[in-house]
């Protein structure tokens, strides 16, 4: 079979994957086959596999606009399945799921995800090391979005206007939005002029990077495949969304789980599956500089660009949603994020570190089971 250029067998074999996962989550949430529990199984397992996809098509697509460029689209692209979850939860609704999913896309990196990055890179290469001012900056970039993610929820436990709760609520949830908003597009050129900066090779290393740019240039889709790729697997996250949603309420229903679990876990995990898979897979290759890289920039996006968007787009599908999270939302959330600063600013990681941050995330997910 002719592949078009760049087109590999591997990205025809996950295409195909896709697009069948994507019909049978359409054929079992519309026909209600396997009762409750299959169409949600399916949509999920449809929607990991669609985040995979646009992944991979913001990948191609930032390899044509060159690498600078590359962070930028991940920024705005890379998050569209979760973006679609929430906003169809919101719909429906299902204002626990959508402010659980929020933090549990921030736990599931900075706990579940670093951990077993710290893990396996541990188990198979022993003591890792990361350069210890890129990780610091990450680390202070990461408690301070946060920290600006959490005003609302504070003023809304700790404020005297409990008159006018919910305007102040949704105003001030607005406020912090669009500064987090004018935050992040306000550390573009910093972040660009960053990544233009490479350090001087010698010879050999110049060499084996002109090799790994061939190689890349050659596995690289032409600019027309990497966008139509990516409106197409848009599109289909946006359906396979809508569809996971409607199946989720049944499921939690049968399966005895809160709606604050559902969104915690499942939803968070199930619409971060590329990072997940690519800060593990860097991390066995040793690549522990670009491994913290990839898993930290995740919550940051969250912080910045999803929660935001989503207040901000709220009013669209006739919901108010606000940044005002529970009292142990904001506890799991505050406590998470010192520990991951804690376990990074050393520039260093081994597998039991990797084995506690895991451990620490299970016993969060427990905690939330019932709600």
């Amino acid at each position: 079979m002719i592949f078009p250029m760049g087109f590999t067998r591997s990205d025809w074999r996950l295409s195909i994957i896709t697009a069948v996962a994507a019909a049978m989550a359409g054929i079992a949430y519309y026909a209600k086959l396997g009762g409750n529990v299959a169409p949600f199984v399916v949509a999920a397992i449809a929607l990991a596999l669609l985040a995979s996809l646009v992944g991979r098509s913001v990948e191609a697509l930032g390899d044509r606009l060159g690498a600078g460029a590359t962070g930028v689209v991940q920024s705005a692209l890379g998050n569209l399945p979760e973006l679609f979850v929430v906003l169809f939860a919101l719909k429906a609704k299902l204002y626990d799921v959508a402010t659980a999913t929020i933090v549990g896309s921030i736990l599931a990196n900075v706990l579940l995800v670093l951990g077993l990055a710290f893990l396996f890179g541990g188990i198979k290469h022993g003591r890792q090391t990361f350069g210890g001012e890129a990780a610091r900056t990450m680390s202070m970039l990461m408690v301070l979005s946060v920290a600006a993610l959490l005003v609302p929820s504070l003023t809304s436990a700790l404020g005297s206007h409990a008159s006018k709760a919910a305007l102040h609520e949704r105003t001030l949830s607005i406020v912090v939005s669009v500064l987090l908003l004018g935050l992040f597009v306000a550390s573009l050129p910093a972040s660009l002029r960053r990544q233009k900066a490479a350090p001087k090779a010698d010879a050999a290393d110049a060499a084996d990077s002109a090799d790994e740019a061939a190689e890349s240039s050659e596995h690289s889709w032409p600019l027309a495949l990497a966008l139509a790729m990516l409106a197409i697997t848009g599109v289909g996250a946006a359906f396979v969304s809508d569809w996971f949603v409607g199946a989720l309420q049944p499921a939690i229903h049968t399966l005895g789980i809160s709606e604050a679990f559902a969104g915690l876990v499942i939803v968070a995990i199930a619409g971060n599956a590329v990072e997940n898979v690519v800060g593990i897979q860097l991390a066995l290759k040793n690549q522990s500089d670009y491994a913290l890289s990839v898993i930290l920039q995740s919550p940051l996006q969250i912080a910045l660009v999803v929660a935001p968007a989503l207040v901000l787009l709220s009013p669209l599908v006739g919901a108010s949603f606000t940044l005002v999270l529970s009292p142990l939302l904001i506890a799991v959330l505050i406590m998470s994020i010192v520990i991951t600063v804690l376990v990074v600013l050393d520039g260093e990681s081994n597998w039991l570190e990797g084995a506690t941050l895991i451990v620490l995330y299970g016993i969060i997910a427990t905690a939330f089971w019932w709600g």
